[in-house]
């Protein structure tokens, strides 16, 4: 592990009390059980983000295919109209 860095937090003491019932059934100290939390809710964050990215794009092409697609009806409305039309 890359070298670490000691930090002081402050917690309510129901939440530490969880997290000391927890090093006990894991067999784990405090820290441990702090980085491992800090790793997934940052990894979890990270996911929810690009959830969010994707669905801004998905979103944002919706638009542009439905604005090509009436663009192509009347197109087509306009070429249909053009064959109905006898040649003069």
């Amino acid at each position: 592990m890359p070298a670490s860095r000691r930090i002081i937090i402050t917690v309510p003491e129901k939440l530490l009390s969880e997290v000391d019932d927890i090093t006990v059934f894991e067999c784990k100290n405090r820290s441990q059980i702090v980085r491992e939390a800090i790793g997934f809710y940052l990894r979890e964050r990270k996911r929810v983000l690009t959830i969010e990215q994707m669905k801004k794009g998905y979103l944002e092409m919706a638009e542009i295919n439905l604005s090509l697609a009436c663009e192509d009806i009347g197109v087509e409305v306009n070429l249909q109209h053009l064959k109905e039309k006898p040649l003069e």
